[in-house]
């Protein structure tokens, strides 16, 4: 896999993110104008995370107990407004597509170290699926395979074969589901086939 690839996929994960971001902006700004009181609210949990951090770093247990209980309360009173509103818990927080990797990409690890997120991946994963020709699995398999394209005429001057092409075909056809029903088996040979590009 390219770096560009990565690369165009990280700058759409930058762009679904600043989306989510810039929508829950809209959103937030309607809601305040709406009710006022969220507003407070939030400013109020904002200003107590600050300050409790701050008390953790001075170890002081006594005042951070006190504000826990205050956002807790505001967390509750906030929950109940939007549920009056019947707005979901999460209303002000961004929708961003993946909440894993929150349109990142990646995901933290042990605390310290970034990998790829799944959605990531399985869109890497898609992206080899489709150069690779496979997403045409459904119309072109064994079920769909058609003999009769093929001559079933036999000369060894022309076609460089005893058989007819027909024939031919069919025994790759017949070896090729031999292999594939054997896959699992440590007695099978690999397939190799070799000729010139688009050549059947």
């Amino acid at each position: 896999m390219s770096n560009e690839v990565l690369n165009s996929l990280l700058k759409e994960y930058d762009q679904k993110k600043l989306r989510a971001e810039l929508d829950l902006e809209k959103r937030k700004e309607n809601l305040y104008n709406q009710v006022p009181k969220l507003k407070k609210i939030e400013d109020d949990l904002n200003l107590f995370a600050i300050t409790t951090a701050k008390n953790i770093l001075k170890t002081n247990t006594s005042s951070i107990d006190v504000l826990l209980k205050k956002v807790t309360s505001l967390k509750k009173e906030k929950a109940k407004i939007l549920n009056e509103l019947n707005l979901p818990t999460d209303y002000l927080q961004p929708f961003y597509t993946c909440k894993i990797c929150q349109d990142t990409g990646y995901i933290m690890v042990n605390s310290y170290k970034k990998e790829l997120c799944n959605c990531l991946k399985q869109k890497l994963l898609n992206y080899s699926f489709n150069k690779s020709n496979l997403s045409n699995l459904n119309t072109q398999n064994f079920d769909t395979f058609n003999e009769s394209i093929f001559s079933d005429e036999v000369d060894l001057s022309k076609y460089k074969f005893n058989i007819s092409p027909r024939k031919n075909i069919t025994n790759i056809k017949n070896s090729c589901m031999k292999f594939v029903k054997n896959f699992d088996s440590i007695n099978q040979k690999n397939l190799l086939f070799t000729g010139n590009t688009g050549l059947r």
